[in-house]
């Protein structure tokens, strides 16, 4: 914080004095007291304070990476002396996966006067949004589950979220896939799950998928599994997006009996992903040969090393940080986002509203080469209907081979054409 009359750190008292006293009365290596962070010389810069939730525990989703991952990444900046001499606070929520949750947490926010939400996951926006919005609380680099997420005027996405997921795998499957079977939750988010694969099927000139609906918190999809093969056929494709629970589906796919089929299967990064490849048997196992779609580069790509050593150096062996999740992927993103911005407004206090002006006005973020560089002003967005505010309409193809995630195609592709031609299915 900013020195002022009635710090406990007295004016009268010499520059090193003043840092020995805060030192003692602190007694811990980041001072919060006295604004000074290791590595500074007294810097008067205001901390800055910013939240990220995801849900933890429950019987769906759960990404607990993405806190854990903006802790790490809180502890590497600060030891370095922060962000433009602004030590950075990260404040955590677990939002439950429900409603109360995601509200819960937004106020938290607001009332601990974050200045930013970022890196986040939920499925629940409408209740998030609104208390962040009457806060003018930015959202900076969520996961991308929501439309409210691409529509918002104080959301700044960092990737194309599940509608570019959906869309490219549709774009991926139409290359060898006679037919496809899409199974979804049967959620109010799920329910837009097949207009978007369909969107990228079309442009790869196949017909619709069929549309199978399942509990998102299932202990067993046998029902969903045999409709799957019913409706794939030999030589179609089954594309399950079902978050945590898709391991689950696809356990239950391999235990139908063997009907002599030809069936390829496939989803999406973030429910499938290498550390589930390796437990379900590798090149053994049945993921060998699936076609998965992502928004970054495959996990072994050499664009990933910074993360990683900010992994190996400040995380302490946290188990919960999985450097090939998205979620965790996407949470280093959205503070690189993050550090680009408040080194652009360079100012010794940081508020909500210089953020959201620094991005609307146009300071852009190099992510070396995890993504394109990143800029949200007006006319960055694609403007697609349900997503306006896409500034990246990029994924990746992937593939199992030898139980390793690959690229199935070198390079980006970009999605932004295929989402312009989207049907959202009632």
């Amino acid at each position: 914080m900013t020195v002022r009359r009635r710090s406990s750190c007295p004016r009268p008292f010499p520059a090193g004095a003043i840092r020995a006293l805060c030192t003692a009365v602190a007694g811990a290596s980041l001072l919060t007291g006295c604004g000074v962070l290791p590595g500074t010389t007294g810097s008067s810069r205001e901390p800055v304070t910013v939240m990220t939730w995801a849900p933890s525990g429950t019987n769906a989703t759960n990404l607990p990476g993405m806190p854990a991952m903006a802790k790490a990444y809180a502890r590497w900046v600060n030891a370095s002396g922060g962000i433009d001499g602004h030590e950075l606070r990260v404040l955590t929520c677990n939002e439950h996966n429900d409603t109360a949750g995601a509200a819960t947490c937004a106020r938290r926010a607001v009332k601990e006067k974050a200045v930013a939400v970022v890196g986040s996951y939920s499925q629940h926006s409408r209740e998030f949004m609104a208390p962040l919005e009457a806060a003018s609380i930015p959202y900076l680099g969520g996961y991308g589950i929501t439309e409210e997420e691409f529509s918002s005027f104080l959301s700044y996405p960092v990737n194309g979220g599940q509608a570019t997921l959906l869309a490219g795998n549709g774009r991926q499957l139409a290359r060898g896939c006679e037919r496809t079977a899409l199974v979804r939750p049967d959620t109010i988010t799920g329910d837009d799950l097949p207009g978007l694969l369909n969107s990228g099927l079309k442009q790869g000139r196949r017909g619709p998928a069929a549309d199978l609906r399942a509990a998102e918190d299932a202990t067993d999809y046998t029902g969903a599994a045999e409709q799957a093969r019913e409706r794939a056929q030999d030589g179609g494709c089954v594309t399950a997006v079902l978050g945590d629970r898709t391991e689950t589906f696809f356990d239950s796919f391999r235990r139908v009996p063997d009907d002599g089929r030809e069936i390829r299967v496939s989803s999406v990064l973030g429910s499938v992903g290498q550390a589930l490849v390796d437990r379900t048997g590798g090149k053994s196992g049945p993921f060998e040969g699936a076609y998965l779609t992502g928004w970054y580069p495959v996990a072994s790509d050499p664009a990933w090393k910074p993360m990683r050593n900010v992994i190996e150096k400040h995380a302490f062996g946290d188990d919960d940080i999985d450097p090939a999740n998205p979620g965790v992927q996407t949470t280093w993103i959205a503070y690189t986002a993050l550090k680009k911005v408040v080194e652009s407004i360079n100012d010794s206090v940081i508020t909500p509203g210089k953020i959201m002006d620094a991005l609307d006005r146009g300071v852009r973020v190099d992510t070396g080469g995890l993504t394109p560089p990143l800029r949200w002003r007006y006319e960055d967005m694609l403007g697609a209907p349900g997503f306006p505010r896409i500034v990246n309409a990029d994924v990746t193809f992937q593939v199992v081979r030898a139980g390793r995630l690959v690229a199935d195609k070198k390079g980006f592709v970009d999605v932004g054409e295929t989402l312009g031609d989207t049907t959202h299915t009632p």
